[in-house]
C-alpha cells in the first residue's frame, strides 16, 4: 500500500509525465537487477531477467499500464494572476468550469481556479481544450496541473485521491516487480509505462508502431482502474477484463489469465476476482491487439472516473477498494510466477472440452 500512496501522490497530466519518470527512475535505482529502458517518445520499460533454463527463448510478459491522468498543462501568462492552459484527456465540460486545480511548478505547489474553459467535441461530447486559469502566482510553461483533490489516502476500506487512473495500476505493476526482483520468476517479467493514455493511447501507439521496446512475442497484460460497472462493483475483487468498448482481447491469454485466477483462489480465501467486459472506455489492450500483440487485461473497478462525481455534479477525487488493488497485485504475482506454463493454443481447455465429449460422444450415435 505505501507505493500506492506515494505513486498517487505525484502529479502528472498527458505530456507532461515527468514527476512520474523521476519517481519510477529512482525506484530502479533503488533495486538492483533491475533495468530500465527507455524508446525516443518517452515511455518507459523495466526489465526483471528471469533465471530458468532456456530463459532467453521464454516469451517475455509484459505487464503495462499508463504515467498519465487527465489534467493542464500550464501555457502563456496572460497577466500577473492569469494563466492559459490546455486541458488534456476525457472529463465532461461542465464539471471543469469553476473547479479549484494544483499546478506543479519544479518543488512549489500553485492553486488556483478554472475561470473559463473552451470546448471541443469528443465522442460528440463536448469536453475541454483551452481553459484560463486564475492563479496565486505564475506558473512555468509545461508544468502540470491537476483538480485539487488531494494526495492519496485510505478511509475505511477505499483508498482516495486525485489520481488513482492510471498511477494505481502502475503502482499495482510496481508492487509486483519489487516482490520478484530478489526471485526471479521462470519467464522474463516487464513492465511498461507508456505517456498519454488519456490523449487516445499515443504513448502505446508509438510504442506498437515503433516497437524498440516491444517484441512480438510479449505476451502484454494491460492494466487499468476501469469505471465501475452494476455487475462488476467494488469490493468483489480484481477484474479480468475481457475487452472494453472497443474490442474484445485474447482469447488464450484471457483464458489462462482465469485458470490463475481459480487456481489462487483455491489456495488463498482471501483472495477473490471477478471477470468481465469493461465498456465504461477504451483501454491499451486494444491497441496492443491492433498491433497484432497477445494482450489481455486486468483492472480494479473506478468510482468518480476521471474525478466526475456524477452523484453531486462536481469533480470529486477518484477512489479504489483496497482490497480489490491488493487482489490485483496477488493475481499478477500468480501470473508472472507461472508465466512459463503458458502455452498458444488453448491446450487446456481443449482438454477439458474434448475429456466432455469422449465421455459423452456414445449418444451421438
Amino acid at each position: 500500500m505505501k507505493l500506492l500512496q506515494q505513486l498517487c501522490s505525484v502529479p502528472t497530466a498527458p505530456f507532461a509525465e515527468q514527476y512520474v519518470v523521476r519517481f519510477v527512475e529512482a525506484f530502479v535505482a533503488a533495486r538492483p537487477g533491475l533495468k530500465i529502458s527507455r524508446d525516443r517518445f518517452g515511455n518507459l520499460l523495466i526489465e526483471l531477467k528471469s533465471t530458468g533454463k532456456n530463459r532467453e527463448r521464454r516469451p517475455r510478459w509484459i505487464f503495462a499500464a499508463h504515467m498519465d491522468h487527465p489534467g493542464f498543462v500550464a501555457g502563456r501568462m496572460i497577466d500577473a494572476r492569469h494563466m492559459e492552459a490546455v486541458f488534456r484527456g476525457w472529463v465532461a465540460i461542465e464539471y471543469v468550469r469553476g473547479t479549484k486545480v494544483r499546478f506543479f511548478d519544479g518543488d512549489k505547489e500553485i492553486k488556483g481556479t478554472v475561470v473559463e474553459a473552451h470546448a471541443e467535441n469528443y465522442d460528440r461530447l463536448a469536453v475541454p481544450s483551452r481553459v484560463v486559469v486564475r492563479v496565486q502566482k505564475s506558473v512555468q510553461s509545461g508544468s502540470p496541473g491537476m483538480f485539487d483533490q488531494g494526495e492519496g489516502r485510505v478511509r475505511g476500506k477505499l483508498f482516495y485521491s486525485r489520481v488513482c487512473d492510471d498511477l494505481a495500476g502502475a503502482a499495482a505493476a510496481l508492487t509486483m516487480i519489487d516482490k520478484l526482483h530478489r526471485k526471479p520468476p521462470a519467464a522474463p517479467v516487464a513492465v511498461l509505462l507508456t505517456r498519454a493514455e488519456e490523449e487516445g493511447f499515443i504513448g502505446a501507439i508509438a510504442a506498437s508502431q515503433h516497437p524498440t521496446l516491444l517484441r512480438k512475442t510479449d505476451r502484454i497484460v494491460a492494466i487499468e482502474c476501469s469505471a465501475q460497472q452494476p455487475y462488476a462493483p467494488q469490493g468483489a475483487g480484481a477484474i479480468i477484463r475481457v475487452g472494453d468498448k472497443s474490442s474484445v482481447f485474447n482469447s488464450q491469454l484471457t483464458y489462462f489469465l482465469t485458470e490463475q485466477a481459480d487456481l489462487l483462489a483455491k489456495k488463498d480465501k482471501q483472495f477473490n476476482y471477478q471477470r468481465a467486459l469493461m465498456p465504461g472506455g477504451t483501454c491499451e489492450a486494444t491497441v496492443y491487439d491492433v498491433y497484432g500483440f497477445l494482450a489481455s487485461s486486468i483492472c480494479v473497478a473506478l468510482g468518480n472516473y476521471h474525478n466526475m462525481d456524477r452523484g453531486k455534479k462536481k469533480i470529486g477525487p477518484e477512489y479504489i477498494d483496497t482490497s480489490d488493488w491488493q487482489n490485483m497485485v496477488k493475481l499478477f504475482l500468480a501470473v508472472a510466477r507461472n508465466a512459463h506454463t503458458f502455452e498458444p493454443g488453448h491446450g487446456s481447455l481443449r482438454a477439458k472440452v474434448e475429456k466432455r465429449f469422449e465421455a459423452l460422444k456414445q449418444f451421438l450415435d
